[in-house]
């Protein structure tokens, strides 16, 4: 078992920010920076899931490598069980990666082909000191007997796997310390849709039984919402929305959230049917991100006070933020949408015109 934390949060992130420098020139002078993580912010209590979501390139995974300290940050504060991990030094460090770990997107990158599993498995147990030789082996067999896997497997290499087995492997890894939080960057976006099903139950029934906390991270809301707890939805690196898993799929505010869960496939069309609502434009570069609320270049309900002023991340309603002037207003195509547009240029919005 994982250990069991002190704090009612186990991990608090407040502003973080990771700014990456474009060097250029002979001599690599700075001349810009790419805003990859402007500001995030959210806590994670302990047993609990957060799932971070948005289209690829918003900083999702830059957010995630962060936090473990993989990637040093800009600025920022994240605390682990009470500890700030960006002030530990090297050997605190050390010590404090037993408790947090990774899945990483890729199983096939991610598994090194020249070990056995054993190895690839047991390779943190030898490093940290805790099991070598044939109680390594027993530790691993448990392992893999936990993410259902068999002891069989122990000699093999990742080539004899099929990729739901190889990210059974990557988890196998992950827990291998008894950690309590882990970053699952992407951990099923590269394998079936019947094989991710499986996964997910796989990781919702470990967090059960090791009280394991989860950053889960993806850019299908398909996936995320059978996390069932927390969502945080992500633009250009900034959470423009953030709510019960149950809240922001009945009620989306922001007009971000709402066009990505318009095109989240449904079942049983004859039954629920879900007006497309197609984004205009692309995502605006980090590198120069716009002024004032960074989804108005492709927003359908943009007015110039969206241009000017940045929103800040507001409750709308007791545990759903958002990060809109008009998170009420209906979209276009929607029922309401008229008279929304007509008073708000009754009250002096100048909209931008693509509505």
């Amino acid at each position: 078992m994982s250990q069991a934390p002190a704090n009612s949060v186990l991990v608090n992130v407040r502003n973080l920010k990771k700014y990456f420098p474009v060097k250029k020139g002979l001599f690599g002078r700075t001349v810009a920076h790419v805003k990859a993580v402007d500001g995030v912010s959210f806590e994670i209590p302990p047993g609990r899931t957060l799932g971070l979501v948005g289209e690829s390139g918003c900083g999702k995974t830059t957010v995630g490598r962060t936090v473990l300290r993989l990637i040093a940050p800009t600025s920022g504060e994240v605390m682990f069980d009470g500890r700030p991990v960006f002030d530990l030094k090297r050997e605190e460090l050390r010590a404090l990666r037993r408790r947090m770990q990774i899945i990483f997107q890729d199983p096939y990158s991610s598994l090194n082909p020249r070990m056995t599993v054993e190895a690839i498995v047991g390779e943190a147990l030898t490093v940290h000191g805790i099991a070598k030789g044939n109680e390594r082996k027993i530790r691993v067999a448990e392992l893999l007997e936990k993410v259902g896997l068999t002891a069989r497997h122990l000699n093999r290499y990742p080539h004899e796997f099929s990729g739901g087995q190889r990210q059974r492997i990557g988890i196998a890894r992950a827990l291998a310390l008894n950690p309590d939080f882990i970053v699952c960057d992407e951990a099923v976006s590269a394998l079936d849709v019947s094989i991710q099903s499986q996964i997910i139950n796989l990781l919702r029934k470990l967090q059960d039984e090791l009280h394991l906390s989860y950053l889960f991270i993806a850019h299908d809301h398909a996936v995320v919402e059978h996390i069932r707890q927390e969502v945080a939805v992500m633009y250009l690196g900034q959470i423009v929305e953030r709510a019960n898993a149950r809240a922001l799929y009945a009620t989306p505010l922001h007009p971000y959230t709402k066009s990505l869960l318009s095109v989240v496939p449904v079942p049983d069309p004859s039954k629920a049917k879900r007006e497309r609502l197609i984004l205009q434009g692309d995502v605006p570069s980090p590198l120069r991100p716009p002024s004032g609320c960074r989804f108005h270049t492709r927003c359908p309900i943009a007015y110039e006070r969206c241009r000017e002023s940045a929103p800040e991340l507001q409750e709308e309603a007791p545990g759903h933020s958002t990060r809109c002037f008009f998170p009420h207003d209906p979209l276009p195509g929607q029922p309401g949408y008229e008279d929304a547009r007509k008073k708000r240029i009754a009250e002096g919005e100048i909209p931008l015109g693509r509505g």
